[in-house]
């Protein structure tokens, strides 16, 4: 009795999980926008590492004599 529910369990979940998984993302072709409004948007390097993408300091004279926000 136990063997049968566990197998309906795993059944169930895995059909949930199939179907969440192919339910999720955008329909068609992958492509990269060209609009003036995308020009704005963060890539995903920039996504991942906000620190990355701000303009290095000239030099690390001039960055230590300038205060911090």
């Amino acid at each position: 009795m136990f063997r049968a529910r566990q197998i309906l369990v795993r059944t169930i979940v895995l059909a949930v999980s199939t179907a969440a998984f192919a339910a999720c993302g955008q329909r068609g072709p992958l492509y990269l926008p060209t609009d003036p409004a995308a020009a704005q948007r963060a890539t995903l390097p920039e996504t991942l590492n906000p620190a990355a993408s701000r303009a290095p300091a000239s030099s690390p004279a001039d960055s230590a004599s300038t205060p911090r926000p």
